[in-house]
């Protein structure tokens, strides 16, 4: 069996959703910082947010700067509403376990996440030294570009993965973003809470 025949196999076409979250104001804050106190900075960043991923079943493709990109429902299983779901309450959670947290024991950060969901290649045997990463497909630049419009201490998520997971998560509609290299607006749902968690708070 030939290397392109095993890459054929190893490949497949799949729905997924992407996280992308960073840390606002990250450039203009390590500017000021010694080289040592970034990289301290940055392992007790990634490693809270990687925590929470892989908590929710997510799996971390890439750390670039400050941002962290994940992946949600590329297992072999296939893609389902709850996958979705799970990356957005991911958002949500790292939010959370940094709100009021010293980072390298002295710098609180605020994040922004932002979502998309669609098919992508997905390769799980792929070189992520100085290659390419495990997924392939347009929702990677679209998930990226909704981090860099979200507000600050935000979850905001594409017209897909808001259809895909509306039964699981409440969302807040917002005003659409005029993006780059984008035909036409792209819509935006802030992303609230849990549906369960706003139903028992109702009830």
């Amino acid at each position: 069996m030939t290397a392109s025949t095993i890459d054929a196999v190893a490949e497949r076409r799949q729905t997924v959703t992407v996280l992308f979250i960073d840390i606002v104001g990250f450039t203009a804050l390590v500017d000021r910082l010694d080289c040592a106190e970034v990289r301290a900075l940055q392992r007790d960043y990634f490693s809270a947010v990687a925590g929470v991923v892989r908590d929710g079943g997510g799996i971390v493709e890439k750390y670039v700067g400050d941002a962290v990109m994940a992946v949600f429902g590329a297992g072999e299983d296939g893609f389902e509403p709850e996958a979705a779901a799970s990356a957005v309450r991911a958002g949500l959670s790292v939010q959370e376990a940094l709100r009021g947290r010293l980072l390298a024991g002295r710098h609180r950060v605020r994040t922004r996440a932002g979502l998309a969901t669609g098919e992508v290649i997905v390769d799980p045997l792929a070189a992520f030294d100085g290659g390419y990463g495990m997924i392939s497909g347009g929702v990677v630049a679209t998930a990226a570009r909704l981090q860099a419009y979200a507000p600050h201490d935000t979850v905001v998520v594409c017209s897909a993965t808001r259809e895909v997971s509306d039964e699981l998560i409440a969302y807040q509609e917002m005003p659409p973003v005029s993006v780059p290299g984008k035909v036409c607006p792209l819509d935006l749902w802030r992303a609230l809470q849990p549906q369960s968690a706003r139903l028992m708070a109702v009830n």
